[in-house]
């Protein structure tokens, strides 16, 4: 008996899941990236359970302590464990990064699709759009928007959010229009099947790698625009434990408490070196077409 479509979609689907894991442990960079990305993602659910420190209770008397067995990573101006508040201030970045980043992958592919499969005067309508808003620097627009909302991390989410989703859709969209001149396209629009249909089942099955791609290289930018803005003082707002407002808080006492920035500034490089890392070398597994579609974005 010979294999259906879907049989064969099927087989095809685990034998390319299949080629990526055995990629991914082969490449020691990807490793690298993986273990990053797994640690921070751990530290941030089960760190600030363990954390015997309060992320906001001040003790005046132990303020600007050097690193030391009881605080590793020393102590704030107000007393406060660092580490502690780095523990807490992960689970923040990274939920935000996830969710603004979830934000704009949604919105960008719902766009892109529609503007590659309908094609015609709505094409052309969203691509405008999409060009207007890639035509400004990303944080400089998220600048502006979150200074006219005011200062707010919900602010700073929907900014970001806002100004992101582009990339996504300009890459769905080109990813469309070669798709839906190929062969299983057009034979499922000759059985019949809805546009839905076509979407749902061979559409969007096929873009879905390089937009996890483009998504897993987003996150780092995405947690540095949030740390660069609540830097600004446009983020969250003191006491909430976030890196960039701890960077903020801390550059008063660099010359005496020098542990105030460098262990905030360390952690957001870290945890975006390791997406970086992470997202190219899943970009280098696939074609070089798709490879190059992301490098311009």
């Amino acid at each position: 008996m010979s294999d259906t479509p879907t049989d064969v979609q099927k087989r095809k689907a685990n034998e390319n899941r299949s080629e990526w894991i055995d990629a991914l442990l082969s490449d020691r960079l990807a490793q690298f990236g993986v273990s990053v990305v797994f640690v921070l993602f751990v530290v941030a659910v089960f760190g600030p359970l363990v954390s015997p420190y309060s992320p906001a209770e001040q003790n005046m008397i132990h303020q600007l302590e050097a690193p030391s067995l009881v605080h590793p990573l020393g102590t704030d101006q107000l007393g406060r464990d660092v580490l502690t508040r780095l523990l807490h201030g992960s689970r923040l970045s990274l939920g935000i990064a996830v969710i603004v980043t979830t934000v704009r992958l949604v919105i960008g592919t719902a766009v892109g699709l529609v503007a590659g499969y309908a094609g015609g005067w709505i094409d052309e309508a969203l691509m405008r759009l999409v060009d207007t808003l890639l035509a400004f620097p990303g944080i400089v627009l998220a600048l502006v928007i979150a200074g006219i909302l005011g200062p707010s991390l919900v602010n700073v989410m929907l900014a970001l959010a806002v100004v992101g989703w582009a990339s996504y859709a300009r890459l769905v969209r080109s990813s469309v229009l070669s798709l839906r001149e190929r062969e299983f396209v057009t034979a499922a629009r000759l059985l019949g099947r809805s546009r839905t249909h076509v979407t749902v089942r061979h559409l969007i099955p096929n873009i879905a790698a390089p937009v996890v791609v483009l998504a897993t290289l987003d996150i780092g930018g995405v947690i540095l625009g949030i740390s660069g803005l609540s830097f600004l003082g446009l983020g969250a707002q003191p006491p909430t434990p976030e890196w960039g407002t701890m960077l903020a808080s801390g550059r008063t006492y660099i010359r005496q408490a020098w542990w105030l920035v460098n262990a905030p500034g360390v952690c957001i490089m870290i945890t975006v070196l390791g997406f970086n890392i992470l997202g190219d070398c899943l970009r280098d597994r696939l074609s070089p077409a798709q490879s190059n579609q992301i490098e311009k974005l």
